[in-house]
């Protein structure tokens, strides 16, 4: 399906600069962008591509300033990335969208399952599960006893939910993400450990999108709670009696230990782990495999293990890269002071 740069403007409430009615009909990234594809410099570190790309449309933002000529056509948003987003959110949705219930899948008599839902081979769902509308769960997806589960939402294959938990609306499992696992609770007897009943449930609120291989531990008692909004990558741990605080997103790997109450809007970069029961206040960013220990109670960057104030951070990695260099001249200064000594005492 083609589209033309003035439709598309249209639709972005956007302003062309270049041919109006030249036509695109795929995406393509701004370094090896192809004739009838549309693409977007949002980052003016790549803005050296765009005066030599093929790609035939660019969305830039309202302020970008173009420092010789342009071949593409540009049309001009507040936010070309969040307008790719909105094109891509488009060409996602006009998809055809599987439908039915395979003959495979099996639906216990008491689970309620809504209008227009799409049920794939050998999925599960179990006894009193209650699925609301427009859901698709695919092959080998697993929805365990008493399980609700909003509108609208995607479960991929190999998505696991345990009994009674809470999945809300418009919600993405992705393939092999576990939800309501048992946490990790164990009490020391002697030299053994005998395991803690783990009695709660987790609590996924609307808009939620959990990344491949994900793992979020149910409650000992009460529930594990993942607020709206929230963004999970691949391979992320939440342990039992977290809290997610709303639109904040995490990267690969993240690990989150037991009782954690994290704020609103924070961002995770890959590996972070946070040491358990601590409390971490709204707009925190923690840098790649930052180590927190402590409470955050005021919004700001943290970098390193344990995690420090990110310009701290850069001062002290200056320092640490020096040290060779410090430890020579300390033991050279050390050296002066002995033989000042041994000439004094001489005197």
């Amino acid at each position: 399906m083609e589209f033309s740069a003035q439709q598309i403007a249209s639709l972005l409430q956007g302003t062309i600069e270049g041919d109006p009615d030249v036509k695109v009909s795929n995406f393509s990234k701004i370094e090896e962008g192809k004739p009838g594809t549309l693409t977007f410099l949002a980052n003016l570190k790549y803005a050296h591509h765009i005066y030599d790309t093929k790609a035939s449309v660019v969305l830039v933002n309202n302020d970008f300033k173009p420092e010789q000529p342009i071949r593409a056509t540009l049309i001009r948003v507040e936010n070309a990335y969040a307008a790719l987003a909105i094109l891509l959110n488009l060409v996602e949705k006009s998809k055809s969208k599987k439908k039915g219930v395979d003959s495979t899948a099996f639906i216990a008599a008491s689970a309620t399952v809504g209008e227009d839902c799409y049920i794939g081979n050998f999925a599960y769902i179990g006894e009193g599960a209650k699925l609301g509308k427009n859901c698709m769960i695919y092959p080998y997806a697993y929805i365990g006893d008493n399980v609700t589960v909003g509108d609208n939402c995607t479960f991929y294959p190999h998505a696991t939910v345990y009994e009674n938990c809470q999945i809300g609306n418009n919600c993405i499992l992705h393939a092999g993400s576990v939800i309501g696992a048992d946490g990790f609770g164990f009490a020391p007897e002697g030299e053994v450990y005998k395991k803690i009943p783990q009695l709660g449930n987790v609590i996924i609120e609307d808009d939620v999108e959990i990344g491949a291989n994900t793992t979020i531990d149910r409650a000992v008692m009460d529930s594990t709670i993942i607020r709206k909004g929230v963004k999970l990558d691949n391979l992320v741990q939440i342990a039992h009696n977290v809290e997610i605080g709303e639109n904040t997103v995490m990267a690969a790997q993240v690990g989150i230990a037991g009782s954690v109450k994290v704020g609103k809007h924070c961002m995770f970069g890959g590996q972070v782990g946070l040491a358990g029961h601590i409390h971490i206040t709204d707009h925190v960013v923690f840098g790649a495999q930052a180590g927190v220990i402590s409470d955050v109670k005021e919004p700001m960057t943290l970098l390193g293990a344990p995690a420090i104030n990110a310009k701290n951070f850069m001062r002290s990695s200056a320092i640490f890269n020096r040290l060779p260099d410090i430890y020579r001249t300390i033991g050279q200064l050390q050296r002066e002071i002995e033989q000042l000594k041994t000439e004094i005492n001489k005197q």
